[in-house]
């Protein structure tokens, strides 16, 4: 053999020795049709991000598009069910131009062909875990963690989402608790807004006081010198820990009463701030408070869609106060009915559908709030929907955020849509 041929063949085997194997993939196939029965056409982008395959491949490509002819799709991907970290891809049909929806697909390991539903994973499942395998890795196994969270803002016991932050004597980031209207002052308190000037009068504030009562772990109740205005401005501390109003304690007037087993034992110190409004103030009672008023937004969506929303920051609402929710909707197109819905946080206030003939809905409720929760009363009726009324309780606690949504879908896909016209809420504050 000449050097020629020997070296010739040295390269071949080299060559043969550096180019191992593709990863192992598993096929997806499937036929996919219009919910007319017709097949789909159209084109599947397939997304990922970078992760070691099962068998210790590196796959790094973050994109594939696949094109479905009569609605045959026919894929093959890396399994990711036993990949490092855990991973998916995301899925997404589009036909002639337009996003049609989205899946996420976590595909696992298989000898045979796969159907859509076999790796598609269903809403609200997590598709990938932080961590897999082995024990979690404690805080003090990072560098610099531990001093990182000790140095970061800490949250007070009146944090809430939506609120205007304080930092109170503590250093924590706090929030200011009042009425939507108020103005909050440098000391981080809250109150009407107003001057001294002017005919309005500025609120008086009592700090540290100590409430009438013998702590002894059988009394109760207790009395302030002055009736806390609003209630909401009550800041009652145990031992110098917050008090919650609803939990620890109720509030009637300038009377407290402790709740279950909170009763002040002997030796605890009760501590109050509030404010209360001055000798010369205008009386009478508070008026009414717009929380949340305006238009919504279209869908021609065959799942129920947002179409307006209103938070009512935690603590707004007391016991005693009145909450009137009104709505509007209307239906755009003549081929199909639709169904609209008002929920009060976690609980459906009423859900109906319209036919195709109901150019209007409209509708109201009111929230009568009390100390273990709120009792809802509702009415709809639309063009050709009759009257509907309805009662019913509402247990989403009062000192969180409380998210009114205002939605509506289509019975079918078609141009059609609803419209949330109009919506208001307005609380009606309980007379002290």
């Amino acid at each position: 053999m000449s050097f020629h041929q020997l070296t010739c063949a040295v390269l071949a085997v080299c060559l043969a020795v550096s180019l191992p194997a593709g990863p192992i993939v598993t096929t997806i196939q499937d036929v996919i049709y219009n919910a007319d029965g017709t097949p789909y056409n159209g084109f599947a982008v397939i997304t990922w991000t970078p992760f070691v395959a099962g068998d210790t491949s590196q796959i790094a490509t973050q994109k594939v598009t696949v094109n479905i002819r009569g609605g045959n799709l026919m894929v093959q991907l890396v399994p990711t069910t036993n990949a490092t970290p855990a991973g998916y891809y995301t899925v997404t049909f589009t036909s002639a131009g337009n996003d049609q929806f989205t899946q996420t697909w976590a595909v696992p390991p298989s000898l045979t062909p796969l159907r859509v539903q076999a790796v598609m994973m269903s809403p609200g499942t997590s598709p990938s875990p932080l961590i897999t395998g082995g024990s979690p890795i404690p805080e003090s196994g990072v560098v610099g963690l531990l001093a990182d969270l000790a140095a970061r803002p800490l949250e007070g016991a009146a944090w809430a989402p939506g609120r205007v932050a304080v930092i109170d004597t503590t250093g924590a980031l706090d929030g200011i608790s009042g009425n939507v209207t108020d103005c909050v002052h440098v000391d981080g308190s809250s109150g009407p807004c107003g001057t001294t000037g002017g005919g309005a009068t500025s609120p008086n504030f009592t700090d540290a006081e100590v409430p009438a009562g013998t702590p002894n772990g059988s009394n109760v109740s207790f009395t302030l010198g002055a009736v806390p205005t609003p209630a909401a401005s009550l800041a009652l501390y145990r031992n110098g820990v917050l008090q919650k109003t609803g939990q620890d304690y109720n509030v009637s007037g300038n009377t407290i009463t402790f709740l279950g087993n909170a009763a002040p034992q002997a030796g605890d110190t009760l501590l109050a701030s509030y404010r209360v409004t001055p000798a010369g103030a205008p009386q009478g009672p508070p008026g009414p408070q717009i929380l949340c008023s305006g238009m919504g937004t279209a869908t021609s969506s065959t799942t129920l869609t947002n179409l307006g929303t209103c938070t009512i920051p935690a603590g707004t609402v007391q016991p005693g106060d009145r909450v009137k929710i009104s709505f509007d909707y209307s239906h755009e197109g003549t081929l199909t009915g639709y169904t609209f819905a008002v929920n009060w946080g976690n609980t459906v206030l009423v859900r109906r559908s319209g036919a195709v003939g109901d150019a209007f809905i409209s509708g109201w409720a009111e929230a009568g709030a009390n100390t273990a929760a709120c009792q809802m009363s509702v009415q709809s009726w639309g063009t050709a929907l009759t009257l509907g009324a309805g009662v019913l309780n509402a247990y989403d606690s009062l000192q969180y955020p409380i998210v009114l949504a205002f939605q509506g879908q289509m019975a079918a896909t078609t141009t059609d849509t609803v419209t949330l016209r109009n919506f208001t809420v307005v609380r009606y504050p309980a007379v002290q």
